[in-house]
């Protein structure tokens, strides 16, 4: 196996495939990427048995072969390199011969019979969806899919496809994010909706692979897999088993109080409040909700910190307190001008939305410290 490529190149794929790569892999051959060079190009491909990445890259290859060589090593070798054309040998006995310009590397690989294949979807679902907007849904949701094993169904990000929109929705018991998009889907005839339960770490990797443009990325959705294509990547993941969560019995249908705020100017008071609220046993942020005014204070033992900015209530007062992290995530990920908050009392849910229009929504519990 002998091919010469473009160091750069050659580094951005690695940086690609290697988040497939297991922190504990159950296999020493889990640890490696697999180099496949044929023709006029070389496929990278990771895996740890449930997630997989593939990417092709454009090589001159002058003796084609297949090896394995140790993920991270190789990948921090790369990185190395002073730059220009690398031209990689492999031997016989698998063992790699790096050269590039004045530099010189020998890295022991593995056969890569005994690397799993990626797998394929039959009979899947497929449609596609702009790269840049799907990147910006899944920044805005991972964020509150859970970690906790023990509800494992939590742990993924449910996808909801119809011909006419894409939702996103993660939850984790104590909040919830919605990122919807209106977009035009063509689904397999017959096909109403297609849904899929992505694990969050899959979904957190995708978002980061992901192009800033509207090019298509190709989703397709099979029993138990799920597949992301786009240029000359591939992503195949196993999607979790079970039914999730049915999130619409959670929203509320009316609210007794509405607020409207400046989305800059709340996140600035959380901002300085949860620098006091951390020092604070509970890590709260308290609001007190008036007519025109918006308070948001905290406080500990070293002191307290009070915030007032201006707002438009409809409906009742209301005294409430968060979670200090709870309420920062939601609002750092909200991006429009003003935002609006409704609650219907200080033990229910609060719903974050836009002043208009629907393509995001957050839900947050309250603590109950109000009587």
């Amino acid at each position: 196996m002998l091919f010469s490529m473009n160091a750069q190149d050659l580094l951005d794929g690695l940086n690609t495939v290697t988040r497939a790569l297991a922190a504990r892999p159950s296999k020493q051959i889990l640890e490696g990427v697999l180099l496949d060079a044929n023709e006029d190009s070389i496929t990278l491909l990771c895996t740890d048995g449930s997630l997989s990445i593939e990417t092709v890259l454009t090589a001159e290859v002058k003796e084609p072969g297949q090896v394995v060589l140790p993920g991270k090593l190789f990948t921090e070798l790369v990185r190395k390199l002073p730059g220009g054309t690398v031209t990689i040998r492999v031997s016989d006995n698998h063992s790699a011969s790096i050269r590039c310009m004045s530099s010189r590397s020998n890295l022991a690989g593995m056969n890569a019979v005994d690397f799993p294949a990626m797998a394929t979807i039959e009979d899947g679902a497929s449609f596609d969806f702009p790269q840049n907007k799907l990147r910006d849904m899944i920044s805005h949701v991972v964020f509150a899919i859970a970690t906790d094993e023990s509800r494992q169904i939590l742990t993924g990000c449910l996808m909801e496809v119809h011909p006419d929109e894409a939702r996103l929705v993660a939850l984790d018991g104590f909040r919830l994010a919605m990122q919807k998009t209106q977009e035009t889907f063509t689904l397999p005839e017959g096909t109403e909706q297609i849904t899929s339960v992505i694990p969050g770490r899959v979904l957190n990797e995708l978002g980061k692979i992901l192009l800033d443009e509207e090019t298509p990325c190709t989703l397709t959705i099979g029993k138990g897999h799920m597949q992301a294509s786009f240029g000359n990547t591939r992503l195949n993941t196993v999607t979790l088993a079970g039914e999730y969560i049915d999130y619409k019995k959670i929203l509320p249908s009316s609210f007794q109080t509405l607020a409207k705020v400046e989305r800059s100017a709340l996140q600035d008071a959380i901002d300085r409040a949860s620098l006091m609220a951390r020092e604070g046993k509970n890590n709260l942020i308290r609001m007190n909700i008036t007519e025109g005014n918006m308070q948001v204070n905290s406080n500990a033992e070293m002191g307290d910190v009070q915030e007032d900015i201006s707002c438009d209530l409809q409906g009742e007062p209301i005294e409430i307190a968060f979670n200090a992290k709870y309420i920062s995530d939601v609002i750092r990920n909200i991006t429009d001008d003003s935002m609006c908050l409704r609650f219907n009392s200080n033990v229910s849910p609060c719903v974050v939305c836009p002043p208009e229009g629907d393509d995001y929504l957050y839900l947050i519990l309250p603590v109950r410290v109000f009587q």
